[in-house]
């Protein structure tokens, strides 16, 4: 058989064609610039925001109501983002990896992933094979957090100095954010505060945020108890001692008999009073079941109508009505008790405790206040804000924090110098290997070394500082023996000692940034050829005509 040459013309090429028309492929360096693009563009799309000094992005949605968003979060950013590169989707479920291990430093791990890819494009177009920078980017790898581990402190058996450590990660945390500058301190305390309450658990279930406009920033407060946003019915007591709560999820209105596909006909008003009677004593009687367990808070997750009010007001019980889901959810688990549907059996349901429930106003909102609930690590902390922008970006911002702390306190205790200081560590590591590494894999483990320095250049940038003399002085001062330098931002931009300045980072964070950025950059790396193609087309059955 005669096999035409593939000189011969397009119509001897389709018949070898391996995709459809609607497929299209890309091979070898052109598929991974493609790669490179998109991924170096996450990373310059928030580099802006890192650091002390780093601005924010306007996210406005694009559907009818514009819904807009102020934010300096990474991971938020890249949520928002609707892409078609996939590079720049890898780069995308890394932030939301990092946000949810650790809860800060989704910018730090797009902007390192994309400076090593930016290295590796470098290298390339000097035609050293994409193996060769992987094998050297992973024993770079292994030394930076060798030398990130070497600097690292534990502090856990002094408690005191723990607690320091623990403010210092906060104010650094909150440094970059809307709650840094004027309320970094207050902010960083309540964070603490709220964290230590949880006694080693890292349950933030536990600490309840709410948001109320109106006041400042600075009129937030942290409440040792639970927050309840509802009101406590008409006619009944506003306040209790000794509460026994029953949480439940049931409908109260009428107890109406449900026949489907039926109709009732009467031909009195009398026959119609006596169904109503008849419901009405059906509620009377779930109404005294509930009594029945000796409670004098009951709360409901559905509503409360007239009757059954009206009944709990003359026996003195105080009742919520329509708690939504995840605050009843967080409701039972800070008092002890468990949700119910069913009142049959008063022995067997477990009932909620609290010293007192008392309704309070925030603002110009009445809230319910639920004070020495069981679980004593329960707390709420209240936002105060102008904006509604404003409040979201602070709940942010509170919630890194919080999750950096709680991993800190519970899980890893170890701590890193901030500001730039541990990234030259770790680059200074890598660059010693790199001059003992022979052949072409010198050049990967130095490129390595050239992406971890660009997290304090772009921290000075942002600042507005000349990031290459500061970085210079930055380096010099580490291999002259200064390893607790960094760049003060704060001072006008030098380089000071940061152990001193307290600008402490989790170790967790740190080492989650390093290995996530190092294995997506090198994920992508491996990939030499993109094929697009649409799902395959749903065939039409032939019986639905």
């Amino acid at each position: 058989m005669n096999i035409p040459s593939l000189n011969e013309g397009n119509e001897s090429l389709q018949q070898f064609r391996l995709f459809n028309q609607m497929a299209s492929e890309e091979k070898g360096d052109g598929a991974r610039m493609t790669f490179f693009v998109g991924a170096i563009a996450m990373g310059d799309l928030v580099k802006s925001t890192l650091g002390p000094k780093g601005m924010h992005k306007i996210l406005v949605s694009s559907g009818q109501q514009g819904e807009v968003s102020v934010t300096n979060d990474g991971a938020t950013i890249l949520k928002s983002i609707n892409t078609s590169n996939p590079a720049a989707k890898v780069l995308i479920d890394i932030a939301k990896t990092q946000d949810t291990e650790v809860g800060d430093g989704t910018t730090s791990v797009t902007i390192f992933c994309a400076e090593l890819l930016r290295e590796a494009e470098r290298l390339c177009t000097q035609k050293i094979h994409p193996q060769t920078i992987i094998a050297g980017w992973r024993i770079a790898t292994q030394v930076a957090h060798e030398a990130l581990e070497a600097s690292a402190k534990d502090n856990s058996k002094d408690p005191e100095r723990f607690k320091r450590d623990l403010m210092n990660i906060a104010r650094t945390t909150l440094s970059s954010k809307v709650l840094g500058g004027t309320y970094k301190e207050m902010f960083a305390e309540m964070a603490v505060q709220a964290v230590m309450r949880l006694n080693g658990s890292t349950d933030l279930e536990m600490i309840h945020v709410i948001k109320k406009p109106g006041e400042s920033l600075a009129k937030s407060f942290l409440d040792e108890g639970f927050i309840l946003e509802k009101k406590i019915g008409v006619g009944q007591p506003k306040r209790i001692e000794k509460a026994k709560i029953l949480i439940a999820n049931t409908p109260m209105d009428t107890d109406k008999i449900k026949i489907f596909g039926s109709s009732l006909k009467v031909d009195s008003t009398e026959q119609l009073a006596k169904i109503e009677n008849a419901e009405r004593d059906r509620m009377l009687e779930k109404c005294k079941k509930i009594r029945d367990h000796n409670i004098n808070c009951f709360i409901n997750r559905q509503l409360i109508y007239n009757l059954p009010e009206q009944y709990f007001a003359d026996h003195g019980i105080m009742a919520i009505e329509h708690a939504d889901f995840e605050g009843v959810e967080r409701l039972a688990l800070v008092t002890g008790g468990e949700i119910v549907s069913t009142f049959d059996s008063p022995s067997e349901a477990k009932l909620g405790y609290c010293d007192s429930i008392e309704e309070i106003m925030i603002g110009e909102d009445k809230v319910i206040r639920f004070s020495g609930v069981k679980k004593s690590e329960a707390c709420t902390i209240v936002l105060r804000g102008g904006t509604k922008q404003i409040l979201d970006e602070a709940e942010r911002s509170l919630h890194d924090a919080l999750c950096v702390l709680a991993h800190t306190a519970a899980n890893d205790h170890r701590v890193v110098l901030g500001a730039g200081c541990s990234e030259m560590v770790m680059a200074n590591a890598v660059e010693e290997l790199a001059k003992k590494t022979p052949g072409k894999k010198a050049m990967a483990i130095e490129s390595f070394a050239t992406a971890l320095r660009m997290i304090p250049t772009i921290i000075a940038d942002n600042a507005g500082y000349d990031s290459g003399e500061l970085v210079s002085k930055l380096r010099a001062a580490h291999y002259n023996g200064d390893t607790t330098a960094g760049l003060s931002m704060s001072n006008g931009g030098e380089i000071a000692d940061v152990e001193k300045l307290g600008v402490l980072e989790s170790f967790k964070l740190k080492s989650q940034v390093l290995k996530s950025a190092a294995e997506a950059a090198e994920m992508i790396l491996r990939v030499d050829e993109l094929v697009t193609a649409p799902p395959r087309p749903r065939k039409k059955d032939p019986r639905l005509g």
